[in-house]
């Protein structure tokens, strides 16, 4: 079962392999510029997993920051996964224990892989899903070791780099905006996060725009639902 699964789950994974040896090998870079090894990269990818979270975490280690300040801002900066978990209720119901691992691994990139998937027959959901999120960790795993170790053996300016994970971002919006005929959510996010910005600065905005985000789309859950039915039956 599991086998079929994950051959079935690669190849809509190659986007995020080559985007994770990418941001991955980034990290990896930053975090040996400070003084962590290889040994750092791969125990922090694999427990901790979040991308901009752990490069967040290099400029804390790299500062000596307090643990209630690593507390606050790993706080604002995952806030918006539990955005994610909501919509992906449905999808993780019935996985057993593999929701737990589910759960801890549903990055920007996985999210947008399971919210869009369509599972190839003959092949069971949950284990398409569940090898999709695995593959995603190692692929993180395997550029953030990378990276370390090239850090280690050659030397790296790392100065800019980190825009790596703002690159990848801007990617898979596109690739969201182009695999869905409804914009509807993508502009709303834009627009009041533009207004927060705006209204309350670069460093108070995000939880105030998640959380208004939220609102609307909540708000506009039934619309949305319609739409979605709509371009689904267009499509077939």
């Amino acid at each position: 079962m599991y086998r079929r699964a994950f051959r079935a789950a690669f190849p809509a994974t190659v986007p995020v392999l080559m985007g994770y040896l990418a941001i991955g090998m980034a990290f990896g870079l930053m975090l040996q510029a400070i003084g962590y090894n290889f040994i750092w990269a791969f125990f922090m990818s694999l427990t901790i997993y979040a991308g901009s979270g752990q490069y967040l975490g290099v400029e804390l280690l790299g500062t000596a920051a307090t643990l209630g300040s690593v507390a606050l801002l790993t706080f604002i900066i995952n806030f918006r996964h539990l955005v994610y978990g909501l919509s992906m209720l449905e999808k993780f119901k019935g996985m057993g224990p593999r929701k737990l691992y589910m759960i801890f691994s549903l990055t920007d990139e996985t999210y947008a892989l399971l919210s869009s998937a369509r599972v190839p027959e003959r092949v069971d959901p949950h284990a398409y899903y569940f090898a999709i999120a695995v593959l995603d960790h190692c692929y993180w795993i395997a550029g953030s070791v990378i990276g370390s170790v090239a850090g280690a053996l050659l030397g790296f300016d790392t100065t800019g780099i980190d825009f790596a994970m703002t690159a990848l971002f801007i990617v898979i919006a596109v690739d969201q905006w182009n695999a869905y005929r409804a914009h509807l959510p993508a502009l709303l996010g834009f627009g009041v996060t533009v207004v927060s910005l705006l209204l309350l600065g670069a460093d108070a905005m995000l939880i105030p725009a998640l959380c208004a985000i939220i609102a609307i789309l909540l708000l506009l859950r039934a619309r949305l639902d319609v739409q979605g039915e709509a371009a689904q039956k267009e499509d077939v």
